[in-house]
Parts: C-alpha cells; sequence; structure tokens
C-alpha cells in the first residue's frame, strides 16, 4: 500500500466510527445475503458482540497500516483462530465485497473511486497475511 492509500483508509475509517454498530450490523447483513451458508459460522443470533469485535479489529489493523510489521504478528493469530471457527480461504473475497458493499453504503459520496481502491489494497494485504498464516497453520498440523 502507498502512504495515500493508507491515509485514506485511515481517514475514511474515522468517519465510520461514528456509525460502528450500523455499519457492523450492516456488513452481517451483506455477507449473510452474499452468502447464507456463513451464517452457521456465527452460534449466536444477537450479532451486537460480534459486531463490537469486527469494528475493534478492524481499528486495530487501519490504525497499523503505516507500520504493519507491528499489527501482523497479531493478524497471524487472527486468522490461526479464524480457521478453528471454521472459516477457510474461499471466504475471504466474499468477507472483502461485503466489506465494501459496507464502506460505499456507510460513507455514501465520500467513497471515491480512490477511497475504494484503497480499502480494497488494505483487505487485500490483509487477507493475504490470514491466508498465508491459516496455511502455514494447517501445514503444520
Amino acid at each position: 500500500m502507498t502512504p495515500d492509500q493508507i491515509r485514506l483508509v485511515q481517514d475514511s475509517f474515522r468517519e465510520v466510527v461514528p456509525i460502528r454498530a450500523a455499519a457492523a450490523a450492516l456488513f452481517y447483513e451483506r455477507l449473510f445475503a452474499i452468502d447464507e451458508n456463513l451464517r452457521a459460522l456465527f452460534p449466536v443470533r444477537d450479532m451486537t458482540k460480534q459486531g463490537a469485535k469486527l469494528m475493534a479489529s478492524l481499528g486495530f489493523v487501519v490504525h497499523g497500516l503505516d507500520r504493519a510489521e507491528t499489527i501482523l504478528p497479531t493478524v497471524r493469530e487472527l486468522a490461526k483462530r479464524h480457521v478453528t471457527y471454521g472459516v477457510e480461504e474461499h471466504h475471504y473475497p466474499i468477507v472483502g465485497q461485503a466489506l465494501i458493499e459496507t464502506l460505499a453504503a456507510g460513507l455514501g459520496p465520500a467513497f471515491t473511486p480512490p477511497v475504494r481502491e484503497a480499502w480494497e489494497a488494505a483487505y487485500g494485504l490483509l487477507a493475504s497475511v490470514m491466508i498465508a498464516a491459516a496455511r502455514e497453520d494447517q501445514l503444520a498440523a
């Protein structure tokens, strides 16, 4: 990611923070609309706590983008935990789609093409690190 992309992601995320509960709810609504089978990965129906965890994790990653080496160990551990929840590699593009659609809806006109590209780059980086960590974990098992 370029420094400009990092800035765009961080700046736009500041706009999401005040609407984080609604954004999280919309994210899961989009996720389950794209693939209703993913609902089985979430044993609870009240997704409020899960949404708060999602937004906290997203905030951690977003704020650490300009010093990726400090967040990557945590991201790798997150990936390993997700494997135990049943997350598979083919789920990552679906999550990315739901995230981009959520941001587009939540940010409205502020979700410009450069902001979209920056978020796609950020998610691509995150997903690639998580996928690699999950593969390593599965090979070690």
